[in-house]
């Protein structure tokens, strides 16, 4: 299975001038520290002061919210999680899918060089999740 890694910059351009969007599969905690300005928050992990545990629900709201064309750039904090994120949506079944490659904060190749992530790079970011974009408003089953 082969998907389109993307830069920051492309990702942002894709959202903006195409019907694309963006799909955080990061943590609440980390999304709420600051995410792409219009990002869907759908953790691929739940994490607390234990660690981490599987999203179990991760593959079903992401059904029940996009349909399997949608258009969706998936990122993460650094691209480990949303390389995993885009695995499981293909195998799922999902067509139109991007992977952000730097993340939200960036990434370092084998030789330390540091890749820009979103924020580094200064694209737009926010702290709110617009109405229907958090977790919790996505994964409310009532909320349909």
């Amino acid at each position: 299975m082969y998907v389109q890694r993307v830069s920051p910059d492309e990702a942002l351009e894709l959202i903006e001038k195409n019907d694309w969007v963006y799909v955080d599969v990061r943590s609440v905690y980390e999304f709420d520290q600051g995410h792409p300005r219009g990002a869907y928050n759908v953790p691929l992990l739940h994490m607390d002061e234990r660690g981490s545990t599987a999203n179990p629900d991760f593959l079903s709201v992401m059904e029940r919210r996009f349909p399997k064309d949608a258009n969706l750039v998936v990122g993460c904090r650094t691209s480990n999680r949303s390389e995993h994120a885009v695995v499981l949506l293909a195998g799922a079944g999902f067509t139109n899918l991007r992977l952000q490659g730097a993340g939200f904060l960036g990434t370092h190749d084998s030789f330390g060089r540091e890749g820009l992530g979103w924020s580094r790079k200064g694209l737009p970011t926010s702290h709110e999740a617009e109405p229907g974009r958090s977790w919790a408003d996505l994964s409310d089953k009532d909320g349909e």
